[in-house]
C-alpha cells in the first residue's frame, strides 16, 4: 500500500524529520537526520493487557548498527550483540522524558526502537533519538502528552552552541543534554568544568529556546500524518476501593509512615495493607476481589499520606524539615592492601568506594562507531545488591540503573582529575553500596571522592554531590499553584515525590547534573530555587568531608604502582620494543616492572613498578638500550664474537665495538682464545670511533684504570695466558723464541710464485 511521505525541517538547526515510508505496520515510525548521520524509531503498543498486569511496560532500546559507520563487527559472528554501554546510557536518556507523558492507568506494553542507520562521525546520535522517539508517538494512535525536544548545549570560548560536533565537545566546557516540552524542562543531563550556577541558568535558558523549535516541527509532522489516536482502557483504582481503604487504614497509615527506621516503616505499611486486603475479601467475596485494586488505593493514599504533610505541615516522615539534611559520616583507609578506600554514610544510605590505580595499558578501548573518545582511563562502577534494600533476588551483571548511575558519578568526578601528562594513572572507582534510602548515586560521588583522595590521586578540588525533590500542589488549570522543594530526599520521597534533581561540584562550580520529573514540566523558577538548594547544602557536605580528609595524600599507596617518566628520542622507540617486541619483554622480565610507551611517537615511556629496585633496574635498562657508546668511557661488556684479530664486545645493548689482539691484555697474546671466548664478561675503554661509526675499545686500558683488578669474570685465562706469555719471552726482533721453520732464500715473506715443471 503506497503512504505518502512527510517531511518537515528544522532550518535553524538542520534537523530533518522525515516519516510515511519506513515500517508502516507500527504504530508511529519516524527517521530523523542532521548532517549525514541518521536515526529510525519506531513506536508499538500491544493492543491488550496481560492478565495480572499490574505496572505500565515501557522498553526503549536504542541499538547502533556497524554498518552505519561502514564496518564490520568485531569477533567471531560478525554481528552485533549485546547493548555497549554507550547504548544503554542513549536508551535510559530517551526513556525517563517518555515515560511521565503517558496517561495515568494506561498499561498497555509499549516498545519503542531506535536505530542508528547512518552516522558522519561528527554529529551525535544520541538526542537524535529523543527526538526521533518522541516524533514517533506524536505520529501514532498511541496516547501520549508529548512532543518532547531535545538538544545538547556546549560552551565553547565562551559560546553556547547548540548540538556541538564531536571535535567541538573536546574544547567544550559544558555537556548539558536538555529535554523540554513548550515552556518547561523535562529533563537534563550531563557535566561541566566547574561552571557558576549563574551560567548555568543561562545554560538552561538557552536550550529552551532551542528546543521550542524542534517542538514546533514535530507538531507539523504529526498533523501532516494526521492519524486519531486510540482508544485504550485505563486501569486505575476504584473510587469504591479508594474510599474503603481510606475509611480502614488512613489514621493507621498516617502513623505508620512517621517512623525512622526504613525497614520498620515498610513493614508497617504492608501489615495494613494485608489487613485491608483480607477485610475487602470478606466484603466482596473471592469472584469480585481484586487484590491490585488494593495495591492501588493503597499508592493513592500513601501518596496523599507523604504529600499534605509536606504541603501543610511541612514535616517529613523521617521527621526532618524540607531544607534538613540527614547525619553524614565519613572514614578513609576503610580497607587494607587496596589503593584508597573510604566509607561514606548518609543517613541509611552507605556505600564503600574503592580506587585503584593501574598503568595506562589498563585503559578501557571505546568502539568510537560514532566519532568521539578512543579510550578512557577513568572508571567508575556501580553496584547495587540486593542486600542493600534488604531483599533477595537474582545475582547478574549491572543493569541499566546501575550502569546510568556509575556514569553519572564518573562524569561528575571527572573534571578534577589531573591531566594524563602529569599523573599517568589509568584510574577505577568501584562504589559498593551496602545500605541504600535514596541517592546512592549521590553517596557515590562523595565516597569515590574520598577514596581518590586516599588513594593520593592529585585531585584539584573536593566534589560532593545531593539530590533535591520537590512535591507540588496544582489548581484546576493543572498549573503549580504550590510547591515544596526538598533537600536530601529518601526513597519514598523520589516514589511519591515529583522531582529528584541531582547536582554535583566543586566550591567552584557544577560538575554533573541529571533531573528527573513525574510531572509534565519544571517551571523555571522552581528550577532556580533547587539549584541555590543544592549549592548551600554541597557547601555543607564539602566542609564534612574535608574533616575526614582535607586533602589529597602527598604519595600513592605502598601497594600501589610507582611510576617514572623517561623521556627518550622516538628514534629509539624501536630499539626499546626490539624485533617482535623481544626486548621490551626481556627489560620486563628482568625488572619485574611493566613498561608503557605512549603510542604518540613522543618518544614518553611510563615505568611501573612496586619496588625501587625493579624501579631502578627497569631504569638501568632502557637507559642501557637508548645510550652511545662515548670515547673515553668504560664499560663492562660481552663477548660477542672471536676472530684472529681480536673481538667483538657488545657494550650496551645492541651496540658494539672491536677489541684488537693487542689491546686484549697488557703482555703479546698470541690467540684471542687464550684470552676470552663466546659470552665473556669484560670491562672494555673506549679509545675511538671513526669517521663510519666503527667503535674501537681497549681492554688493556680498562684494567689499567680498575684498582679491583680485572673483576671481569675471565681471570682464570688472563693468568694462563700471562703464565703462557712469560714463558715464551720475545725476541729482539720482536718474536720469541719458539722454533721456526728455516726461510728459503727467495722466501718473501709471502705466499711463493708456483712453479712450471720445465722451469729450471
Amino acid at each position: 500500500m503506497f503512504t505518502q511521505k512527510h517531511s518537515v525541517t528544522v532550518d535553524d538547526l538542520g534537523i530533518v524529520f522525515e516519516s510515511g515510508t519506513l515500517a508502516k505496520q507500527a504504530n508511529g515510525a519516524v527517521t530523523v537526520r542532521l548532517g549525514e548521520t541518521i536515526v529510525f524509531v519506531a513506536a508499538t503498543a500491544a493492543r491488550s493487557v496481560r492478565p495480572d498486569q499490574d505496572f505500565f511496560p515501557l522498553m526503549v532500546d536504542y541499538r547502533e548498527k556497524f554498518s552505519a559507520a561502514g564496518r564490520f563487527p568485531g569477533g567471531f559472528f560478525k554481528r552485533e550483540g549485546r547493548p555497549s554501554e554507550k547504548e544503554i546510557l542513549t536508551s535510559r536518556l530517551c526513556d525517563r522524558p517518555l515515560r511521565p507523558l503517558f496517561p495515568d492507568g494506561f498499561y498497555n506494553e509499549v516498545q519503542v526502537i531506535g536505530m542508528l542507520m547512518s552516522t558522519d562521525l561528527a554529529n551525535e546520535p544520541d538526542v537524535l533519538m529523543v527526538n526521533a522517539a518522541s516524533a514517533s508517538l506524536m505520529v501514532s494512535d498511541i496516547p501520549w502528552g508529548g512532543p518532547v525536544g531535545c538538544v545538547r548545549v556546549g560552551l565553547v570560548d565562551g559560546e553556547f552552541v547548540t548540538n556541538p560536533t564531536h571535535e567541538q565537545q573536546f574544547d567544550s566546557d559544558l555537556d548539558l543534554i536538555y529535554v523540554g516540552n513548550e515552556t518547561e524542562m523535562m529533563m537534563i543531563e550531563g557535566s561541566a568544568e566547574q561552571i557558576p550556577d549563574d551560567q548555568f541558568l543561562e545554560a538552561l535558558k538557552y536550550a529552551q529556546q532551542q528546543v521550542e523549535k524542534i517542538i514546533a516541527a514535530q507538531k507539523k509532522l504529526a498533523e501532516l500524518c494526521a492519524k486519531p489516536k486510540r482508544e485504550f482502557t485505563l486501569y486505575k483504582a476504584t473510587e469504591e476501593t479508594i474510599a474503603f481503604v481510606r475509611e480502614f487504614a488512613a489514621d493507621r497509615l498516617a502513623e505508620a509512615v512517621f517512623q525512622d527506621d526504613k525497614l520498620e516503616r515498610e513493614a508497617a505499611v504492608e501489615a495494613i495493607q494485608e489487613e485491608a486486603s483480607e477485610k475487602l475479601l470478606e466484603k466482596l467475596g473471592e469472584e469480585e476481589f481484586d487484590p491490585n485494586q488494593v495495591r492501588m488505593a493503597f499508592e493513592v493514599l500513601q501518596e496523599e499520606v507523604y504529600r499534605s504533610n509536606i504541603l501543610s505541615r511541612g514535616k517529613r516522615v523521617d521527621g526532618r524539615g524540607p531544607e534538613d539534611l540527614r547525619p553524614i559520616t565519613g572514614e578513609v583507609s576503610v580497607l587494607p592492601r587496596v589503593h584508597g578506600s573510604a566509607l561514606f554514610q548518609r543517613g541509611e544510605t552507605q556505600n564503600i568506594a574503592i580506587t585503584t590505580l593501574g598503568t595506562t595499558s589498563d585503559t578501557q578501548d571505546m568502539d568510537g562507531l560514532t566519532g568521539g573518545a578512543r579510550e578512557k582511563s577513568f572508571l567508575l562502577h556501580y553496584n547495587f545488591p540486593h542486600y542493600s534494600v534488604g531483599e533477595t533476588g537474582r545475582m547478574m551483571g549491572p543493569g541499566r540503573r546501575e550502569i546510568g548511575h556509575g556514569a553519572l558519578a564518573e562524569r561528575s568526578l571527572l573534571p578534577v582529575l589531573p591531566v594524563e601528562d602529569d599523573f599517568p594513572y589509568t584510574i577505577r572507582v568501584v562504589s559498593e553500596i551496602m545500605e541504600s534510602n535514596g541517592s546512592t548515586s549521590m553517596a557515590s560521588v562523595c565516597g569515590g571522592c574520598l577514596a581518590l583522595m586516599d588513594a593520593g590521586v592529585p585531585i584539584s578540588d573536593m566534589v560532593a554531590g545531593i539530590s533535591c525533590g520537590l512535591v507540588t500542589e496544582s489548581d484546576a488549570s493543572g498549573r503549580i499553584s504550590k510547591h515544596v522543594v526538598l533537600t536530601d530526599i529518601i526513597g519514598a520521597e523520589d516514589h511519591f515525590g515529583d522531582m529528584d534533581f541531582k547536582i554535583c561540584g566543586t566550591r567552584k562550580g557544577i560538575t554533573g547534573f541529571q533531573l528527573d520529573l513525574k510531572i509534565h514540566g519544571l517551571p523555571f523558577d522552581i528550577a532556580v530555587e533547587a539549584i541555590r538548594r543544592n549549592a548551600e547544602t554541597r557547601l555543607k557536605i564539602l566542609d564534612i568531608m574535608a574533616e575526614v580528609i582535607a586533602e589529597p595524600r602527598k604519595e600513592v599507596s605502598a601497594t600501589a604502582p610507582r611510576i617514572h617518566v623517561i623521556q627518550i628520542d622516538p628514534d629509539k622507540i624501536g630499539a626499546i620494543i626490539g624485533p617482535g617486541g623481544k626486548q621490551i619483554r626481556r627489560i620486563q622480565e628482568v625488572s619485574g616492572a611493566q613498561i608503557d610507551i605512549n603510542d604518540d611517537n613522543s618518544g614518553k615511556i611510563n615505568i611501573y613498578a612496586v619496588s625501587v629496585e625493579s624501579m631502578n633496574r627497569a631504569i638501568e635498562e632502557i637507559t642501557a638500550v637508548t645510550a652511545e657508546i662515548e670515547v673515553g668511557k668504560s664499560y663492562r661488556g660481552v663477548v660477542r664474537g672471536v676472530k684472529e684479530f681480536g673481538a667483538f664486545v657488545e657494550c650496551l645493548p645492541g651496540k658494539e665495538g672491536l677489541v684488537h689482539v693487542s689491546e686484549l691484555a697488557d703482555f703479546r697474546v698470541h690467540r684471542v682464545e687464550d684470552v676470552c671466548t663466546m659470552g665473556d664478561e669484560m670491562w672494555v675503554k673506549c679509545v675511538g670511533i671513526d669517521e663510519k661509526g666503527r667503535v674501537r675499545l681497549s681492554r688493556k686500558e680498562a684494567i689499567q684504570e680498575r684498582e679491583d683488578g680485572d673483576g671481569d669474570g675471565i681471570s682464570e685465562k688472563l693468568a694462563a695466558a700471562r703464565e703462557h706469555a712469560a714463558s715464551h719471552p720475545r725476541n729482539d726482533d720482536g718474536g720469541d723464541d719458539r722454533p721456526r721453520r728455516p726461510r728459503r732464500d727467495d722466501d718473501r715473506g709471502g705466499r711463493r710464485r708456483p712453479r712450471r715443471r720445465d722451469d729450471n
